[in-house]
């Protein structure tokens, strides 16, 4: 197993795995290969953090990261990390690859000075590294308004302050898909369809805490 940083020659197999992992996972369809493609493209792209996770030579895992922010009530703008899509491909899940990877890109996040990651993502998958709701933090997206799919990790024990935080996004989380269509006409073909997974993606992504 080795894991290194992605290069830009290894850009169309991470895209055509992250294709192959997401496909009907939580819409039918699935659009993040072409979300990584213009991540990498934003202001907020942090080439550091973008790893391939290699086994026998084959690329099997990947994650990459964008800066975002937390403002605070009284007007501290604090600097954070945001990460996906982080993808392990289908044959090698629940085989320890996916925590290899991801504790190795929060290490090196860590040494270059961040303390704070938050992302979207779904709460079975990501409490087990550690991972909380946001409102364990009082990070919110709107007054009051605590999405039970955002996700916080803290680096640092005393990271966040005891503050109250309102999580601002990457403008790179602004994907615009009007090249969509084009751009994935290069991937294999692959039939929409449902899965159950659809619908606990809907559920989380519309649900909120509210105590």
């Amino acid at each position: 197993m080795n894991i290194r940083n992605e290069n830009q020659s290894d850009y169309r197999s991470v895209e055509e795995m992250i294709k192959k992992t997401f496909w009907n996972l939580y819409v039918p369809g699935c659009n993040e290969h072409y979300f990584a493609h213009q991540v990498r493209k934003n202001k907020d792209y942090i080439p550091e953090l973008d790893f391939v996770l290699e086994e026998d030579g084959k690329i099997i895992g990947h994650i990459l990261y964008v800066k975002a922010k937390l403002v605070s009530k009284d007007g501290i703008q604090k600097d954070i990390l945001s990460f996906g899509p982080f993808t392990i491909h289908p044959d090698y899940q629940r085989k320890g690859y996916g925590r290899k990877l991801l504790n190795h890109s929060l290490n090196i996040a860590k040494k270059m000075g961040y303390d704070t990651v938050v992302i979207w993502g779904n709460p079975e998958n990501y409490a087990c590294y550690g991972f909380k709701n946001c409102k364990r933090y009082n990070v919110c997206i709107e007054e009051g308004v605590y999405p039970v799919a955002l996700m916080v990790k803290v680096l640092k024990e005393d990271a966040l302050s005891n503050k109250h935080w309102k999580y601002i996004e990457s403008s790179a989380h602004q994907l615009d898909e009007s090249g969509f269509e084009a751009f994935d006409s290069s991937f294999e073909h692959m039939e929409k369809g449902y899965s159950y997974t659809q619908e606990l993606f809907y559920i989380y992504s519309k649900s909120n805490v509210i105590r």
